[in-house]
């Protein structure tokens, strides 16, 4: 009498799987495979191999706490050949006397996530009977056609979903400073991190079936992480803090890649991490998504609208010294503010708008309920068709808003200018295999003061009124003809006429003497020139104030009131000096200081504001790689720092990281620095990847917190 088929071993063959399918970074002795593409195992069996007309072997694969069939988290699929209602495939490779090696594939539509693999043989007359053959984790498909994030581009799929570092733009426009970070997303125990912070959402808590059911979107999947790494409406990964006072966590300025943070949620119970900004959000949105497959960049935009009213217009308001005033509506113009662009077709769009997403995890506004916003395409954004879900209004006013200066006296208000380019500049992300900076402007918006870009905006501001209910702010919304004015230009008063010459009669310019360095003293000189034939008596007061990377000002710490006389056509310049003893006690952790000077001129009510933002530089950290870099040997790594200031630096810390050389964070207390000191420690390690890498370094003190360095190393496989 013929014996059942036993299955005695499985082999999932999880190291040459896993290199096929771009996850030998994550692990080689676990199963990690793509969606649409297919991964062979190998059944051994006890008595008897697999005879094809007698035996009938059915796979069984199942995601979620609910396994079920028209939800899709549970599949179905035979050996025989007839697929039946599943699209999930096996189909037989080779059948050996005892062994049966077979070939798996996951549709390209399949959620995500961890699966359980199970097996029913059904014998020719016999019972059947079911194995457990072991569990595997089914991610996006970036190199699948049929994957609704596949990207056509070898060298896009390696930078936007194996790299894992990079650099966020920080700074201001004028001054575009790279900040090195870690991605991480391959290293031990992230891949399960991020699937925890799936089961962690309030979607996954109040329905898991369906939850589960919903994960092959990469929509769905995008808005559910976006809302999990803010904590705002539940465990999320980070806590937002822009108060200046960090001591009961860290201050954002100081992290350096994403997985220390992401292991601290992890091993306090899913506890918000204190703290994060706007780069940190995105850094560990970019972490999460590159690990489950989706190609994700980390997006920088200077001069970033926050328009809280839906008017596309961000009113500014100023005293009589020039000092920028706390909003009363909340509407701020950040100097910079990061999100992330997520890679994705759009089937819930009309045609045409697949591709890159706005994807912003800052809490900044509720999506249908929850701190989420996106994805938005940025091609929706740049045709102004701001009714397209998700939020594509909100992530317009933050490239295109309008800016509104108005002056502050004896209760009244006085519009100064309306600035149409404020808004939206240099936007920014790490180019291709390359450490250069890319500008991917033109991805979002016209050129400024081209007919099209203002038609984009005449376009949006209808539908936004469409929108909501005629409000207050229904005179503000009537688009009068833009005054082609910048930000470290005059905004002047007269708006009716628009012959330049009538509008800027004087013009008032900030120059830097010297480069920003922190701990030195600030020079500069206010530029008046008169452009016209008559003289012109000007009273100018100027000011500087700290200001927070999110356009909060802090109280003005130096105060000057020039007097001066111009003959027509002609310029002059007055100097100015802001001492380091006099900065340093108000400056807040994003070292930004805002100078500005307001020029009236006698005898007529026209008021010129100019402004500029200083971002002041610390020295980096040198890093140096002491010999060659081959994986599995010791390698010596020596760290250069100083003290830039004139003064003792206390409770000094050095970190160091880097994916693929550190196991973990690299901590050294330095302790007190004296003023203008130099120091080096040499680390050891080893290497345990290879290929590019970056090792990440941050001095903090009491004084400063975000002294930054990084290296790239090339770790090779022997000498």
């Amino acid at each position: 009498m013929e014996q059942g088929l036993e299955v005695a071993l499985t082999d999932l063959q999880s190291s040459w799987n896993n290199v096929r399918h771009h996850t030998e970074e994550i692990s080689s002795d676990r199963l990690l495979v793509r969606r649409g593409q297919a991964f062979n195992i190998t059944l051994y069996f006890r008595k008897r191999g697999f005879q094809p007309g007698l035996d009938n072997i059915i796979f069984v694969a199942e995601t979620g706490p609910l396994p079920d069939l028209s939800n899709g988290t549970r599949a179905l699929f035979s050996l025989a050949g007839h697929h039946g209602p599943s699209p999930w495939i096996a189909s037989l490779e080779t059948n050996g006397a005892s062994s049966l090696e077979v070939s798996l594939c996951a549709p390209p539509t399949a959620a995500v996530g961890r699966y359980l693999l199970k097996v029913h043989i059904d014998c020719f007359q016999k019972s059947v009977t079911a194995y457990q053959l072991g569990e595997f984790i089914l991610l996006f498909n970036p190199w699948c056609p049929g994957d609704s994030v596949y990207l056509d581009s070898e060298p896009q799929r390696q930078e936007y979903v194996v790299n894992d570092y990079g650099f966020i733009y920080q700074g201001n426009k004028n001054w575009i400073r790279p900040c090195p970070w870690n991605y991480g997303q391959f290293e031990e125990n992230i891949i399960d991190i991020c699937l925890e912070l799936l089961d962690k959402s309030l979607n996954f808590q109040i329905d898991p079936a369906t939850d589960c059911a919903l994960r092959g979107s990469p929509v769905y999947i995008s808005r559910v992480v976006c809302a999990m790494i803010n904590s705002n409406d539940d465990n999320g990964v980070l806590n937002g803090n822009w108060s200046e006072s960090y001591l009961d966590g860290i201050n954002p300025a100081e992290w350096t890649g994403s997985v220390a943070i992401l292991k601290q949620w992890h091993a306090t119970g899913c506890q918000p991490v204190r703290y994060g900004q706007c780069w940190v959000f995105a850094a560990i949105m970019c972490t999460v998504m590159r690990c489950l497959g989706i190609p994700t960049r980390v997006i920088t935009n200077f001069d970033s609208g926050h328009d809280t009213d839906g008017n596309l217009i961000i009113d500014e308001y100023y005293d009589s010294t020039g000092r920028i005033l706390e909003n009363k509506k909340k509407d701020t113009v950040w100097n910079f503010h990061v999100w992330n662009e997520c890679w994705m077709a759009r089937k819930d769009l009309p045609p045409g708008y697949g591709g890159w997403q706005v994807l912003d995890a800052t809490p900044q506004e509720t999506s249908n309920g929850l701190y989420c916003c996106g994805p938005a395409s940025v091609r929706a954004i740049k045709e102004g068709e701001v009714d397209l879900n998700y939020d594509t209004a909100f992530a317009f006013s933050m490239v295109n808003a309008d800016c509104m200066s108005w002056l502050v006296y004896g209760g009244k208000e006085q519009k100064i200018h309306r600035d149409t380019n404020t808004v939206g500049n240099f936007i920014s992300t790490k180019s291709i295999q390359s450490d250069e900076r890319d500008d991917v402007t033109e991805n979002y918006k016209y050129i400024e003061g081209s007919p099209q870009e203002r038609l984009v905006f005449m376009r949006a501001l209808q539908k936004l009124k469409a929108r909501r209910s005629e409000g207050p702010h229904k005179a503000d919304s009537q688009h009068s003809t833009p005054v082609p004015l910048n930000r470290d230009s005059p905004r002047s008063l007269h708006m009716p006429s628009l012959q330049p010459s009538d509008i800027v009669q004087v013009s008032l310019k900030f120059q830097l003497l010297d480069p920003p360095n922190m701990g030195q003293d600030i020079r500069f000189v206010l530029l008046a020139l008169n452009m016209s034939l008559q003289f012109k008596d000007l009273k100018v007061n100027l000011s500087a104030q700290s200001l927070l990377h999110d356009g909060s000002p802090l109280p003005p710490f130096w105060q000057d009131t020039a007097f001066i006389t111009l003959s027509p056509e002609e310029a002059k310049t007055h100097s100015c000096r802001i001492p380091y003893s006099q900065y340093s006690q108000y400056l807040s952790t994003d070292k930004l200081i805002r100078i500005s000077a307001l020029g009236e001129e006698k005898n007529s009510p026209e008021k010129i504001l100019v402004d500029k933002i200083i971002t002041l530089a610390y020295p980096g950290i040198m890093i140096n790689v002491l010999g060659a870099a081959i994986v599995n040997q010791p390698l010596s790594i020596q760290v250069l720092f100083s003290n830039p200031l004139s003064e003792h630096v206390a409770d000094c810390v050095l970190t160091v990281e880097g994916s693929g050389l550190f196991k973990k964070q690299q901590r050294v207390l330095i302790g007190v620095l004296k003023p203008q000191h130099r120091a080096s420690i040499t680390l050891e390690t080893v290497p345990f990847k290879t290929g590019q890498r970056q090792i990440q370094a941050n001095l903090r003190s009491n004084k400063f917190k975000d002294i930054k360095g990084y290296k790239n190393v090339y770790v090779d496989l022997r000498l």
